[in-house]
């Protein structure tokens, strides 16, 4: 898994954003599409791509792309 491909497929989950904006150190909380909906589909988008699931907490504990990437990589190793 590399962080390119998780940045993308992040990206592809918002619909009104720009994808150019999103880079692993983006604080993605402070996007204004954010919202809780978001929230669940990059979970399930994280479970359908890369076969784990993340709880809540990590998912809230997560600043930026990177620290999610990092959170999916912990699972997978």
């Amino acid at each position: 898994m590399e962080i390119k491909d998780f940045v993308q497929n992040f990206a592809e989950q918002f619909d009104e954003t720009d994808a150019a904006v999103f880079t692993p150190k983006l604080a993605f909380r402070e996007l204004e599409e954010w919202s809780s909906f978001l929230a669940l589909g990059i979970m399930a988008m994280i479970k359908s791509e890369y076969d784990v699931a993340i709880t809540a907490d990590e998912m809230r504990n997560a600043n930026t792309i990177q620290e999610l990437f990092d959170t999916v990589q912990k699972h997978l190793q």
